[in-house]
């Protein structure tokens, strides 16, 4: 809603998407609220449904069928808050550099403002806004992150970290997209070239090659590696594909059935 109001305020071209999971009792209601806050700010108004069958990583499910229905322009209205919980969660997924590089801006605006900004901007303003219950169950890792992790990493630190995480985001963005431009000089399918190329660069060359939907994991990048150093014949990706070498080339073939 605060993004709505700030859109709008700028000039922009606005239209309100409300993106209907199917979740929770009530949620189709939720977009005549959306529907008022744009007529009130003079945005267009899109109403999308998605279903979200029940199940594990229910969460990230619901997130990739939204993504998809907002279209890859869509901004969304993510906070330092939202960046701060984004690193942590990535951090105990293991993620390297780009993982804690965060979002990026391009599709976040309000990534400078904090929560609480926006949360008084709504009162300010006098904007109806629905309380998602779901961001309070503990079901979810990335409300445990914002529950009792950062609170408590804010009492050992002795100061607010927020700012501390989102500054390191951008340092660590601008450290991957040194490394991704010096990767993509780099010939994935080369397997002389990728044996004798820095790890990092190489292993960069080789994600971006394999990646579709998601990137591939680490262990799938050391396998592949491993073939263009001569240590393996062939391999298997983490989603089913086979990269074989020959002749100092790498092919890498679709996806078999499992």
């Amino acid at each position: 809603m605060a993004l709505l109001a700030l859109a709008t305020a700028a000039g922009c071209r606005v239209t309100a998407v409300h993106v209907d999971h199917g979740l929770r009792a009530g949620s189709a209601a939720e977009a005549a609220v959306v529907a008022a806050a744009a007529d009130r700010f003079g945005a267009e108004f899109r109403s999308e449904r998605v279903r979200v069958a029940p199940g594990p990583n229910q969460e990230a499910r619901a997130r990739t069928a939204r993504h998809a229905v907002l279209g890859p322009d869509a901004f969304t209205g993510h906070t330092a808050d939202d960046q701060a919980e984004t690193m942590l969660l990535n951090l105990l997924r293991g993620a390297a550099v780009n993982g804690l590089s965060g979002m990026r801006p391009h599709r976040h605006p309000l990534l400078d403002l904090r929560r609480a900004e926006t949360h008084e901007l709504c009162r300010v303003l006098d904007i109806a806004a629905v309380d998602d219950p779901s961001n309070r169950s503990q079901l979810h890792v990335r409300n445990r992150v914002r529950a009792e992790l950062l609170p408590l990493m804010d009492v050992l630190a002795q100061r607010d970290l927020v700012p501390v995480l989102t500054r390191q985001a951008e340092l660590w963005r601008a450290d991957a997209d040194l490394l991704d431009a010096l990767a993509s000089a780099l010939d994935p399918t080369d397997a002389k070239a990728l044996a004798a190329a820095p790890p990092a660069l190489a292993r960069r060359a080789i994600r971006a090659w394999l990646t579709r939907e998601h990137p591939p994991d680490s262990a799938t990048v050391e396998r592949v590696l491993a073939v263009a150093r001569g240590e393996r014949a062939a391999c298997e990706t983490n989603d089913g594909r086979r990269i074989s070498r020959h002749q100092q080339q790498l092919s890498l073939d679709g996806a078999r059935p499992r």
